[in-house]
């Protein structure tokens, strides 16, 4: 595809003939506002070395660059304000370029070795168990999964996270809530449901008896202690959601 900041330098650069091309590259900006271009070139640095101001050496290029054929093709405007110079590439000549580098790249088009030797993690939604899914899950997880498909396509080394959200106190608040008013029946029919139902019924009853939560902080202090009712129940509840 075309370098267009390239393509600028050279026109600037044949319309200066003492100035090196390189120089120029280096000058070339892009404009946060895109009303003032796709590019901009400032005439600050050539003032001394054309001992003229920068407004005047920006209408004078602009001059020029109006008559450079090839300038005229590539840009739909080459327009000057104060002391910059800025570009606006054709449209038409940008589809051009982006469609016929995608016929002729085929399946490597937009593919680059700019990531070689980088890695690149990205995490997806990292639901919880014991929990239903919803819309939040679904948007981070496609945007992970474009995230990460963009940087496999650019060299990168791609490490991709969806960590299951399977362990903490909120599994001290479930182990609690199911002895007190659940049973093996209800959660093997309709887990997720089941053990959401259980899980709001621990904080609706906690507001009232604070008691529960000490219960459940004591209760996932066993689990990670590696208690075996406390395990079984969390491996149980960990399966049944998966």
């Amino acid at each position: 595809m075309t370098n267009w900041k390239e393509t600028i330098a050279a026109r600037i650069a044949n319309a200066l003939p003492n100035t090196e091309q390189d120089a120029v590259l280096a000058m070339i900006e892009t404009p946060t506002d895109p009303k003032l271009g796709d590019y901009a070139f400032p005439c600050f640095r050539l003032a001394k070395e054309l001992r003229k101001a920068p407004p005047l050496i920006a209408k004078e290029l602009a001059e020029k660059l109006a008559a450079d054929a090839d300038a005229a093709r590539a840009f739909e405007k080459i327009e000057p304000v104060n002391a910059y110079l800025n570009f606006f590439v054709s449209k038409a000549a940008f589809a051009k370029d982006v469609l016929e580098s995608a016929v002729s790249e085929g399946a490597d088009y937009g593919k680059s070795s700019i990531g070689n030797g980088k890695t690149y993690l990205v995490e997806y939604s990292s639901p919880n168990i014991a929990k239903p899914f919803h819309i939040g899950h679904i948007r981070t997880t496609v945007i992970g999964a474009a995230l990460a498909n963009i940087y496999d396509a650019l060299g990168y080394n791609v490490v991709r996270l969806n960590h299951l959200g399977d362990y903490g106190t909120q599994f001290g608040k479930m182990i609690v809530a199911y002895r007190r008013w659940g049973n093996a029946e209800d959660v093997k029919k309709e887990p997720i449901k089941t053990l959401l139902s259980l899980y709001v019924k621990f904080h609706d009853e906690a507001e009232h008896d604070p008691a529960l939560e000490d219960e459940a902080r004591a209760t996932f202090a066993k689990l990670e202690q590696g208690a075996k009712e406390e395990t079984e129940l969390w491996t149980w509840f960990r399966e049944e959601s998966l």
